[in-house]
């Protein structure tokens, strides 16, 4: 990947930035212990258009793994109450 000099990028660095965005898309699939799906939302959550991985930019799917990843590492998971805290 390039940035807008065309120089390689090595490192990037991706946050949340509002509810229904990529990254916040892929942390909350971590979350709830569902298999990796890149999407995310134009707006809020459920009630805006969903865009799939076909017509997701590089970063823009760049940004789910990296939230799919970033909760991964943290271990952050749906507690549903069965003994193990996974599921």
């Amino acid at each position: 990947m390039k940035n807008k000099n065309n120089e390689a990028v090595t490192t990037i660095e991706f946050k949340r930035s509002r509810h229904g965005d990529p990254f916040d898309r892929g942390s909350m699939d971590s979350y709830y212990r569902r298999s990796r799906n890149p999407h995310y939302f134009v707006g809020g959550t459920g009630c805006s258009p969903r865009i799939e991985e076909a017509q997701m930019t590089e970063l823009e799917v760049l940004a789910y793994h990296a939230g799919f990843d970033s909760n991964e590492r943290e271990g952050d998971y749906k507690d549903y109450g069965w003994g193990n805290g996974r599921y």
